[in-house]
């Protein structure tokens, strides 16, 4: 009986430490303002593709809950700054809505977060007195409904909470939002739930280039700032405005609470002014970021703290407006082609060229890995005979690569031709990871694999190179969840 006991207390305790050490997470933000995107079946489809797991929208669009329904994608959904009102003022409002706009799609709809308001000290009709107790009214009708522990409630900032930001030391809040804003951190510690905040180096340094150095925004700068009253030392702005936060958290005994970043990124386009808005350091930045973020290297004041990011943004926005790089965030245009090559994995070499620049090698083909689950491949397959304009007439019942009728002999014939069609880069072969180059000629019988390309060594050397990272970073990945566990397990005895 004793033996059973701990064998049952060992596993409990394990899955707390799993918990604990569940790791830094990438979203993406899925903004809707705009007359030309694709519906939201098709964007679940690109998501899925992608191995994007995490996604932030703006409202409770009921279309876009129905299609993430069983898709394992987890949603953070937001109340508008318009809502606040009639949500702080009766229980019931806030009641009804859970119930019409949220349980009838929970829990095939993963919702984990929302977000009451959105940076409402920004808007033009401050808000601000409305968001704890329309905060409090969401927690009591999730609490009603046995969902309270399973669904986060928060509020959305932007950086300008902060009176100070530099040196991250210094940080502090602005004492003009204190009527609110120390009921609402009491209000987060008191219920575990984040603070979240949109954060935005790109607007720091196009605003002020002589004071910030580009590279020290993109994550690229060989020099560190220190901070001189904690000797810290930052080598880039993103970890110096989180620990402006901390550091504002903590001057007002707020030391449990975590942050969240729900918005950052980097426009790929801008007007005549915006010089630094260029695919190329979009691609740096969001390459860099997430990177940075899923080695789970934390901070300079909280190494190895976990950090949530969400990227701003997944499409290009035509309807937003001011200056032209508010349009150009996106990492898809609307027809869902890529803006530049991003590996949401961070895991794998990423190609700073555009793709009509890199060709691979005479005699490569892309094929479905095996490892890849039927499902993956499917929502793959899906993609590329649609989006991704692949011809595949050719695997339709009577049509010379139709037999096997299997999804793994379908997808590989339209995983090559997406491949050859579009540069034969490492990145066409990506899908998500359920794509594969292989140095074989897959064609049989009357199914021939279309091949073009040339310059085999450049191929060769790509792939070498995303195998030594992914690798590396596996290798990383594990002995962190190790010491980590280690850890966790003494804080526990």
């Amino acid at each position: 009986m004793a033996r059973g006991f701990r064998l049952i207390f060992a596993t409990s305790l394990l899955l707390a430490l799993l918990g604990l050490c569940r790791g830094s997470t990438i979203g993406v933000c899925y903004g809707r303002n705009a007359d030309d995107l694709p519906t939201p079946d098709k964007v679940a489809q690109l998501v899925q593709l992608h191995k994007i797991k995490y996604l932030r929208i703006y409202d409770s669009n009921i279309q876009v809950l129905k299609a993430f329904a069983n898709t394992g994608v987890q949603l953070m959904i937001g109340i508008s700054n318009s809502d606040l009102l009639p949500f702080s003022q009766f229980q019931s409002n806030a009641d009804t809505w859970l119930r019409n706009s949220i349980l009838p799609y929970y829990p095939a709809t993963k919702i984990t977060h929302i977000t009451v308001g959105a940076e409402v000290t920004e808007s033009r009709n401050n808000a601000s007195s409305m968001v704890v107790p329309a905060m409090k009214n969401v927690l009591t009708a999730l609490r009603k409904a046995g969902l309270h522990k399973k669904i986060k409630v928060s509020s959305t900032h932007s950086l300008g909470i902060l009176s100070r930001s530099f040196p991250p030391s210094a940080g502090a809040f602005n004492s003009s939002h204190a009527f609110f804003l120390k009921p609402m951190l009491e209000f987060l510690a008191e219920n575990q739930s984040p603070f979240m905040v949109d954060i935005y180096p790109y607007y720091a340094y196009r605003d002020s280039p002589n004071n910030v150095s580009l590279d020290y925004a993109l994550f690229e700068s060989s020099s560190e700032v220190i901070d001189p009253n904690t000797g810290l030392l930052y080598t880039n702005m993103f970890d110096a405005q989180i620990d402006a936060l901390y550091f504002a958290l903590m001057a007002l005994n707020f030391r449990t609470i975590k942050i969240m970043v729900t918005e950052t990124g980097w426009p790929s386009k801008g007007s005549p002014k915006e010089t630094a808005a260029t695919p190329d350091n979009a691609q740096t930045y969001n390459t860099n970021l997430i990177r940075h973020v899923i080695n789970d290297t934390g901070t300079p004041a909280k190494p190895g703290e976990d950090l949530d990011v969400y990227i701003f943004s997944l499409f290009n926005e035509n309807r937003k407006p001011g200056l032209e790089s508010e349009r150009n965030w996106g990492l898809f245009y609307p027809d869902q082609t890529s803006v530049y090559n991003l590996d949401m994995t961070g895991k794998g070499a990423v190609s700073m060229t555009t793709e009509t620049n890199v060709t691979s090698s005479n005699g490569t083909w892309c094929i479905a890995s095996s490892t890849a689950s039927e499902m993956d491949l499917q929502n793959a397959l899906d993609w590329a005979c649609g989006p991704g304009n692949v011809d595949c007439s050719a695997i339709q019942p009577s049509q010379p690569c139709f037999e096997p009728d299997n999804v793994v002999s379908h997808a590989s014939f339209a995983f090559n031709s997406y491949y050859q069609q579009n540069g034969a880069t490492d990145i066409a072969c990506s899908f998500g990871g359920s794509g594969i180059k292989v140095n074989k000629n897959p064609s049989y019988d009357n199914c021939l694999y279309m091949t073009t390309g040339s310059n085999k060594t450049a191929a060769s050397n790509a792939t070498a190179l995303a195998s030594t990272t992914t690798t590396s970073a596996a290798n990383g990945s594990f002995a962190w969840t190790m010491s980590c566990l280690l850890m966790a397990l003494f804080s526990f005895l």
